[in-house]
């Protein structure tokens, strides 16, 4: 395959490029290195670097053109300030239109698609259907939906994932790297009393392995279908660091722009392609930390604005 991978620099895109280059398939990356680093990205004969964003059409049609890619994982997208409309709106939803006209036009026949699974909002059921009803209300949950759109009413081939917490290597988003790094600097912390699903990325390349070859359309939900408390994640972080607390960490309730549980139901991603989570929520989480270990944390992310924690 000639694969081409937009935000491939990021922590999913990076753990794909390393994933498949055994498998002899050629990569295109495609990142602006804006919350991605280009050191993610595996120094190899079949990988090929362009810089630069997907909002720039010109930049995307000769990438398109030159590599003439066979399929297409489009992981790029905007949300580190959650207050910025218009740079969401522009990589997640004019970017996303660049990239599915290169792709029409070249003729890639195969297109994943990676979505938030905020995509659904605040939720009637748990754990979330695959057709659950999509209520966004942030800047990024509303713009990946519209992006989501795009690729699925423009006639590619295209599976949309929505997708769990992933974890593992590079993981710069969320409350473990959040919980890791405050922890290991001497910093207090807080948690939220909300509930999340996590993913190992082991798992989750195991299913990109089987989309990239099957030819199911739509959108699938992908995650363990287990939620778990951020609680429940600062106390494996704790007991990883073996620190002793000197007061109980506060859990303050969700933010205005926050959703207080967040659990896919993967049943119909598992049935479809032949797929289950295998690794324990305990263990991605200490696989994770143990990366970090070897690695450290840098920069971390967050789609959401700090609550109020008093």
């Amino acid at each position: 395959m000639r694969i081409l991978i937009t935000g491939g620099a990021g922590c999913l895109g990076a753990a794909l490029a390393e994933h498949l280059l055994p498998a002899g398939h050629a990569l295109l990356i495609v990142d602006n290195f804006a919350t991605g680093k280009r050191g993610n990205l595996p120094k190899h004969t079949n990988v090929s670097i362009v810089e630069g964003s997907i909002v720039d059409q010109q930049l995307v049609d000769r990438a398109f053109d030159a590599f003439a890619p066979t399929h297409v994982i489009h992981g790029a997208a905007s949300y580190k300030d959650p207050n910025d409309w218009l740079e969401d709106a522009r990589t997640n939803v004019i970017g996303t239109i660049h990239v599915a006209n290169a792709a029409q036009r070249v003729g890639v026949e195969r297109v994943l698609n990676f979505q938030t699974a905020l995509c659904y909002g605040r939720t009637n059921q748990v754990p979330i259907p695959a057709d659950h009803p999509l209520r966004p209300f942030t800047s990024y949950g509303i713009s990946k939906v519209a992006g989501e759109q795009v690729l699925l009413s423009c006639g590619l081939p295209c599976a949309s994932f929505r997708i769990a917490n992933v974890t593992g290597a590079r993981l710069v988003v969320g409350p473990i790297p959040t919980f890791y790094k405050r922890l290991k600097a001497g910093q207090k912390c807080f948690c939220t009393a909300t509930v999340r699903d996590f993913l190992d990325m082991d798992d989750f390349l195991a299913l990109i392995d089987r989309a990239l070859v099957h030819d199911a359309s739509g959108v699938f939900n992908v995650s363990s279908g287990e939620g778990h408390s951020i609680k429940e994640v600062f106390d494996i972080v704790v007991d990883y660091l073996g620190i002793s607390l000197v007061e109980p960490v506060p859990v303050v309730p969700a933010g205005a722009d926050d959703v207080p549980t967040v659990v896919l139901d993967p049943s119909e991603t598992g049935q479809v392609f032949d797929w289950r989570a295998l690794v324990s929520f305990e263990q991605a989480v200490r696989r994770t930390l143990a990366w970090y270990d070897r690695h450290g944390v840098t920069d971390v992310y967050s789609h959401l604005k700090a609550p109020d924690v008093g």
